[in-house]
């Protein structure tokens, strides 16, 4: 299982933010092809969003550490029913529209945002 620091973290569960759920799991549960379906998303995509149907907390934290372990991704976030997942791109498959990994901000202040409003003075 990939581990991620808590900036890591942050800027990702940013990112996933805006997502859809890519993959759904069902009543029968984390099957081969609902694995499989995750691992070509994660390809893709890197970083999605999983909805797991059913009210069983434990059943949902299994499946998250399940396909972690077993895709050798990252948990990103867990809340309510969707799973947040992220595996980077091996070193020698990076595409143009790959992201890399996120990393720590430096201890450097951002500059501060200007406003968009015009000046109406």
């Amino acid at each position: 299982m990939l581990q991620l620091s808590s900036a890591q973290r942050r800027e990702l569960r940013a990112q996933a933010h805006g997502l859809n759920p890519v993959v759904s799991i069902a009543e029968n549960g984390l099957s081969d092809s609902v694995l499989k379906e995750i691992e070509m998303n994660l390809t893709a995509h890197q970083l999605i969003k999983i909805r797991v149907y059913g009210d069983s907390r434990e059943n949902r934290l299994a499946y998250y550490e399940q396909i972690c372990t077993q895709l050798g991704a990252a948990p990103v976030q867990h809340i309510g029913k969707l799973l947040v997942v992220y595996r980077p791109l091996p070193e020698g498959n990076l595409t143009v529209n790959a992201k890399k990994a996120p990393k720590s901000k430096s201890p450097e202040k951002a500059a501060p945002r200007k406003s968009k409003r015009a000046y109406q003075g």
